[in-house]
């Protein structure tokens, strides 16, 4: 498992810097490494971003891969759009950290914006696939431990059940090049390491939502995690959570990060909820 994570570490690596390379705005970001008490991370910023107002991203790659630079093409477009900084983190990978490792670094990335003066109503967590998992997560266990919650999340084609009950895991498989062709099936069980997949503190779909703040979010109807993300979406709305549920047909699993059309209608609908948020 880790010959081959190592492996998939190294190609979508090299495929983020490819895309990067191609990106014209990518010449106005700023890149700056920083240590968020122990957690490696760096700051995005760009013209015209507010110093006050910080996205904490958490990058996807099923648990195994991905780094702050291989979902810069979404980090940063989500940054950009809604004129706030990014924090993206570089957590913990399984098969070596497996649960709850990741996570921690999440929450301690989250609490050391809070030590450094960033208003907790100023964040929004956000993340993609794996990331989206784990920013749902850490809402959950920040509520747990009465830590102020942010603003609101935005999460793109979340996993949010760690059993892998959902139907649409394999009956989305033949329509989801993504997640389907990669490996997706041993994943999720190295990075649990044993770990109850129905524990509450383990799959948000399994959780208590009630108190959590604002939530979008964003998947495609043809992709393996459909359900988990449809199935949040119905559970938060019953906990009384302010949750928007917004779907694409016939795209690709995290298709914000590619120069498609769907792409620019997302961070559009993503960059109209964060204004609603902070009016």
């Amino acid at each position: 498992m880790l010959f081959i994570a190592k492996q998939h570490r190294f190609v979508v690596e090299y495929r983020s810097n490819c895309h990067q390379e191609q990106s014209s705005f990518m010449k106005k970001v700023k890149i700056e490494p920083v240590d968020a008490n122990s957690v490696p991370a760096e700051w995005e910023t760009f013209p015209g971003a507010a110093e006050d107002k910080v996205i904490l991203y958490i990058h996807g790659g099923g648990y195994i891969m991905g780094s702050p630079n291989f979902t810069r093409m979404i980090s940063v477009r989500l940054g950009m759009t809604t004129k706030m900084r990014v924090l993206s983190i570089d957590y913990r990978l399984a098969p070596e950290h497996p649960y709850p490792q990741g996570l921690e670094d999440c929450i301690t990335s989250y609490k050391w914006l809070l030590s450094i003066g960033i208003d907790p109503k100023n964040i929004i967590i956000s993340g993609d696939s794996a990331g989206g998992y784990f920013t749902l997560l850490t809402l959950v266990h920040l509520r747990n431990e009465d830590i102020p919650l942010p603003a609101g999340a935005i999460v793109f084609s979340p996993a949010t059940d760690m059993a892998m009950t959902s139907e649409s895991f394999n009956k989305k498989a033949p329509t989801d090049p993504i997640l389907a062709d990669i490996g997706i099936y041993w994943w999720v069980e190295c990075y649990l390491a044993g770990a109850d997949p129905f524990s509450p503190v383990v799959s948000p779909l399994y959780a208590d939502l009630t108190g959590l703040p604002p939530i979008l979010i964003q998947v495609s109807t043809s992709e393996m995690l459909f359900d988990d993300a449809q199935k949040f979406f119905e559970r938060a709305k019953k906990a009384g959570v302010d949750a928007n549920l917004q779907t694409w047909d016939a795209t690709l699993h995290e298709f914000q990060i590619y120069d498609l059309p769907e792409s620019i209608e997302a961070f559009s609908k993503a960059s109209e909820f964060v204004e609603k948020l902070f009016k």
